[in-house]
């Protein structure tokens, strides 16, 4: 069953010079899956994810997200189906600074008015799985990166979203604390069948997918599958973006 389908998809920027910044873009992502997106800074990859996270509109071409187009809908009921659907996890992991951890986490069922025992429940059991339990009465400065950007995991699952979006969650990590985020992430995708797409620059990020999506240019450029290896995914992965080219900055130093 699709949980994503994009339908050629087409997104351009009004301005002097009109910029595509994606043309004809097709693709899917079925349930329980977890896909990478990847390409050079000015590929497209962050103008997809705005698409499909509902954040900006598609200029022609469809989205359709379990079965229903996000983008024809008003504008209470996008923000509805946007809470309710979907979860996030940012580089900048978006924690709120005067809440608690746990109380970051429960924001989204605080939102949708669940009871008190209902979401005490699954607090404790997402942060089991995410091993942050001691630290779910600290606040949010009182703790390292990897702690909040698990924290954030934990906030973008509680409410068992149909797609997790992630963009660029490694990006302000340490390699330690991105391979954990990354393995806690695929542990996720496999125990609570969670259906995944992460943009990101990172080789090593994107080896724990199930595929990797390549953009380019605004255009689908490439698309590889795991298989059982994670070493040799990531191999995979780093030759397609030599040959994707770039400047040498944009594509991170090598941590596998």
């Amino acid at each position: 069953m699709d949980i994503l389908k994009v339908s050629k998809l087409n997104k351009i920027y009004p301005g002097k010079v009109a910029y595509e910044a994606l043309s004809n873009i097709d693709m899917t992502i079925s349930k329980g899956e977890f896909v990478g997106i990847m390409g050079p800074s000015g590929s497209g990859k962050t103008t997809l994810l705005n698409l499909v996270s509902t954040i900006d509109s598609p200029s022609s071409g469809e989205i359709w997200i379990q079965g229903e187009n996000p983008h024809r809908l008003s504008a209470e009921k996008l923000a509805f189906f946007r809470r309710r659907e979907l979860g996030f996890v940012f580089q900048s992991f978006n924690l709120l600074h005067t809440l608690t951890v746990k109380e970051n986490i429960i924001l989204p069922l605080t939102l949708d008015g669940k009871d008190i025992k209902e979401m005490n429940r699954r607090v404790e059991a997402i942060a089991e799985k995410l091993g942050i339990v001691p630290i779910l009465n600290k606040r949010t400065y009182e703790i390292s990166g990897g702690q909040a950007q698990r924290t954030a995991i934990a906030r973008a699952l509680i409410h068992s979203p149909k797609l997790v979006l992630a963009d660029e969650p490694t990006g302000n990590l340490d390699s330690k604390s991105a391979r954990d985020v990354m393995e806690l992430l695929a542990k996720l995708n496999r125990e609570e069948d969670a259906t995944m797409m992460l943009v990101t620059h990172d080789a090593m990020a994107a080896s724990y997918c199930d595929r990797v999506i390549f953009i380019k240019d605004g255009q689908l450029y490439n698309e590889i599958h795991r298989g059982d290896n994670r070493s040799s995914f990531y191999q995979k992965i780093m030759n397609v973006l030599s040959l994707l080219g770039g400047n040498g900055h944009e594509l991170p130093t090598i941590r596998v």
